[in-house]
């Protein structure tokens, strides 16, 4: 499914620019200002405060680990790297930062907006992402541990679709989840015991 992008206005958006005091900063301002953010800046780190920013622009000529306050690569919104040195390792270290978009140095008077909504769609393409593995890794577990689950029903001797049949039957006694079901069961006897006393007859329910 296409997803959608985000192009309202950004009127009132907060932006930090994290950039040694410099004309470029100033006249990035003086961007962001005409658009409608709030801008403030900060060097050489950002403080905590800057967590509840909507934009942070930050210097990758003399970026280094540990200007922000979040773990490497993992910005909670979007951010955009001033480059004004192409050096391959000034490039990778701004990758290896989170950076979703880039505006080269020297900053003039223009370039600031796209550069906004690129890192925005970026920022929102990568969270987008980020659940959508974060949900398939909980269904593949979920999966993995009926799986766990029904062998372990079946280790009393039924067959794979009696087990099945039973942890159904528990499920519906318990009134959980067929998952749930099975994490009771995986995780409330361990080993072979999980399949002892496990006949639908919904004594692990009742605690």
């Amino acid at each position: 499914m296409r997803r959608s992008i985000r192009i309202q206005s950004l009127g009132g958006a907060r932006a930090v620019i994290l950039h040694r005091p410099h004309p470029n900063p100033q006249a990035l301002a003086r961007q962001l200002a005409a658009i409608g953010l709030e801008v403030t800046q900060a060097w050489p780190e950002l403080g905590p405060e800057a967590i509840g920013a909507d934009f942070v622009f930050f210097d990758a000529d003399m970026g280094h680990d540990g200007m922000f306050p979040w773990p490497a690569g993992q910005p909670p919104m979007p951010t955009i790297a001033l480059i004004g040195s192409e050096s391959p390792g000034r490039i990778e270290w701004a990758l290896r930062a989170g950076a979703h978009a880039q505006l080269l140095k020297p900053v003039g008077d223009h370039g600031a907006y796209s550069a906004l909504l690129i890192a925005r769609d970026a920022f929102d393409a990568r969270r987008a992402l980020s659940a959508e593995i974060a949900d398939l890794r909980n269904r593949l577990d979920q999966r993995q541990t009926v799986v766990r689950a029904v062998t372990l029903l079946a280790a009393r001797g039924k067959g794979q679709d009696a087990a099945y049949a039973q942890l159904r039957q528990m499920a519906m006694t318990w009134r959980v989840t067929f998952e749930e079901a099975a994490e009771r069961i995986v995780a409330g006897h361990g080993g072979a015991t999980a399949a002892q006393g496990g006949d639908g007859d919904g004594r692990h329910g009742r605690r």
